[in-house]
């Protein structure tokens, strides 16, 4: 008998160049990624390197309002100068390094007007000196062809290294900086702030317990309510945290010194103001700085929108939350508080009246000597009041009522310098 055949495994012969063609793809798929990796670690390690340096500008004579921020005149040739030099690095070889200028300041000139002006740019720290150099070069050379208004000033090092944390305080010097646009949004009843938005928001605090808000007005000056220290008047008591939490708090400072208005007394809500001084300026930062104060001329009109922070209780008697709330309320004139229904006559002249006479929205208890601010031209925040009394919290015919900060601004001045 025949035995039927056995049957082994199929075999299948791969061409050479078949295998060679899928070596050279993973070979290339490697390569590609290799590539990025370098690419991206590169660029993860460029750091942001800042370059001080200036410039004059003898087609402009010195003026003045050159000094006063935000002035319109500042604020314009700040733009143009910004423009001019964004121009010149941006059709240059360094202008995958370039990010941006600051216009810090402007000086008199026995040739018209000088100006101070922050570089940004970011790359591989072993590059700074070449980058350096080649900064200068191209200022060198397109200044000197007089195809700008901007000329060097030779009185100066040409290109001067500035850390980075010096830098962003510079950058963040300007007051008023902060919520980039108002909405009317619906801290009783209020909404969570958000990061950076009221960067001039500080807590003062005991043994660290939030008891009071306070807003930040220069590098070691806060204005507040003068009844947050009916108790304790020590300055070595208190303590000042800033950022949006109160634990973890972004930055703390002790207290210098508690300055009361001299007319204040505890048993009348008249003259509710202090100033409070630090231990240690801060530094500031995208997340700390101070607001604008306003002139003695400055008006905001009934109606208006503003806004109010703090960490205060949400309703009355109720827990106070531990991230930073907003609530936008609005102007109500002297006349509508002092009605016999409201306030019956209780609202001086150097007291401001916001929120809503059908209640809801509100500052409360724990939000006292915090801010109320309004923004003007090209969202610059002003702060107008300081919290300081009312009924409840939210109650009908019960409004906010401010120590309005127009009124006592050369008082402020007398004090601080500011």
């Amino acid at each position: 008998l025949k035995r039927p055949p056995i049957r082994g495994r199929r075999t299948n012969f791969v061409k050479p160049w078949m295998i060679a063609l899928l070596v050279a793809a993973v070979v290339l798929v490697l390569a590609i990624i290799i590539g990025l990796l370098v690419y991206f670690l590169a660029f993860d390690q460029k750091k942001v390197h800042y370059f001080q340096t200036s410039f004059q500008i003898p087609s402009i004579e010195y003026n003045p309002d050159f000094s006063v921020e935000h002035s319109k005149i500042r604020t314009d040739l700040k733009q143009k100068i910004n423009d001019e030099i964004d121009k010149i690095f941006q059709n240059s070889s360094l202008n995958h390094h370039y990010i941006e200028s600051h216009v810090v300041n402007f000086r008199s000139s026995d040739d018209g007007l000088k100006t101070d002006v922050l570089l940004k740019f970011h790359f591989l720290p072993n590059n700074a000196e070449t980058v350096k150099s080649q900064a200068a070069n191209i200022l060198h050379q397109k200044l000197k062809l007089n195809e700008s208004f901007l000329k060097i000033d030779t009185s100066l090092p040409y290109l001067k290294d500035i850390n980075k944390i010096q830098a962003e305080h510079i950058l963040n010097s300007g007051c008023g900086l902060g919520r980039e646009s108002p909405s009317m949004e619906k801290i009783a009843n209020g909404y969570i702030a958000k990061k950076a938005d009221w960067p001039w928001q500080a807590s003062l605090q005991m043994d660290g317990t939030h008891y009071c808000g306070a807003s930040l007005i220069s590098e070691e000056w806060l204005l507040t309510a003068a009844h947050c220290f009916d108790t304790y008047k020590n300055p070595k008591l208190w303590t000042a945290s800033f950022g949006t939490t109160l634990s973890p708090p972004l930055m703390r400072r002790r207290v210098q010194a508690i300055v009361l208005h001299e007319n204040y007394a505890a048993h009348k809500h008249e003259d509710d103001i202090a100033v409070v001084k630090l231990s240690a300026p801060v530094l500031f930062s995208e997340d700390v700085h101070r607001v604008c104060l306003p002139d003695a001329a400055f008006e905001v009109l009934p109606k208006s929108k503003v806004f109010v922070t703090g960490w205060g209780a949400l309703k009355v008697n109720g827990p106070f939350p531990n991230t930073l709330r907003q609530v936008e309320v609005e102007i109500i004139s002297n006349d509508r508080c002092n009605e016999v229904h409201v306030y019956g006559g209780a609202v001086s002249s150097g007291m401001i009246c916001a929120g809503f006479l059908e209640g809801k929205l509100d500052a409360c208890e724990g939000d006292s000597g915090g801010p109320l601010v309004v923004a003007r031209d090209r969202n610059i925040w002003y702060i107008i009041g300081i919290v300081s009394w009312g009924i409840d919290c939210g109650k009908k015919n019960n409004p906010g009522i401010y120590t309005k900060v127009t009124h006592y601004r050369d008082w402020i001045k007398s004090k601080t310098t500011i």
